[in-house]
């Protein structure tokens, strides 16, 4: 034996606090029993540095969930977009066709009344729907009741007289006013009497005193420079007379 195994040294203390076991030492070369360097992971856990069981796998993603780079469950598809409303298209173009079509419905209607309206206007030839302007009615004295309808009025003039053809219709309130403003009154009008020339009807397209219709009608003659009004009502409709008026202005 030798003096090395006589008197051996003090037991060195294992590395890292780790005791050896069966009495090896550290310095010896062999590993520990557990197959672990002193301080690591233990049998089967995971590396060192690495994540927990049940953690995150490497990238921020969890076992089972989207794939990296993939779109997640009810976020935008690919390129930003949301999905397209199929619904909202469908009203958007069914409005851009009803709504012109609305409009055509509507402006046929009222050409359709307004057409009623003015066909008489139309057929006959001068004169021009709607009323006379005021200064016309005032020197030809022919103040058409307000709300009349079918108004219609045909202007001529010559060096020698100028005349103002007039039609309306009004009611029974409308006439007697129309009556008075110009100083007469309803008693004035003679029963099946046309006091519109047959020229004068025929200048704007009048049919006065056809037969089957039940008229009557007037003259008024006033002072120069005063007009002359001849005046032939329709009564075929008593609630709803129809008035024609011929003024005549002599300067």
């Amino acid at each position: 034996m030798t003096a090395a195994e006589q008197h051996p040294g003090p037991a060195m203390p294992p590395a890292d606090g780790v005791r050896p076991t069966d009495g090896v030492r550290p310095t010896d070369g062999v590993r520990p029993t557990d197959g672990m360097r002193p301080g690591g992971p233990t049998p089967g856990g995971p590396a060192s540095g690495g994540p927990a069981p049940g953690g995150p796998a490497p990238g921020g993603l969890t076992p089972g969930g989207p794939t990296p780079g993939g779109p997640t469950s009810g976020g935008p598809t690919p390129g930003g977009g949301r999905p397209p409303r199929r619904w909202l298209k469908a009203l958007v173009v069914f409005l851009l066709i009803a709504i012109p079509a609305g409009y055509l419905v509507i402006s046929a209607l009222q050409s359709r009344n307004g057409g009623e309206d003015k066909a008489e206007a139309a057929s006959a030839k001068g004169l021009s729907a709607g009323y006379p302007t005021r200064v016309q009615r005032r020197i030809y004295d022919v103040p058409v009741p307000p709300y009349s309808k079918k108004v219609a009025f045909y202007e001529t003039n010559s060096w020698k007289v100028s005349s103002l053809y007039v039609q309306f219709v009004t009611d029974r309130d409308g006439l007697d006013a129309f009556l008075a403003k110009i100083g007469t009154r309803r008693s004035a009008l003679a029963e099946g009497e046309v006091t519109i020339t047959g020229d004068q009807a025929k200048k704007v397209g009048w049919q006065v005193g056809a037969a089957g219709h039940d008229w009557a009608g007037m003259v008024l003659k006033q002072k120069d420079p005063q007009p002359k009004l001849r005046i032939t009502v329709k009564f075929d409709s008593p609630e709803h007379p129809k008035v024609y008026v011929v003024s005549t202005v002599t300067p």
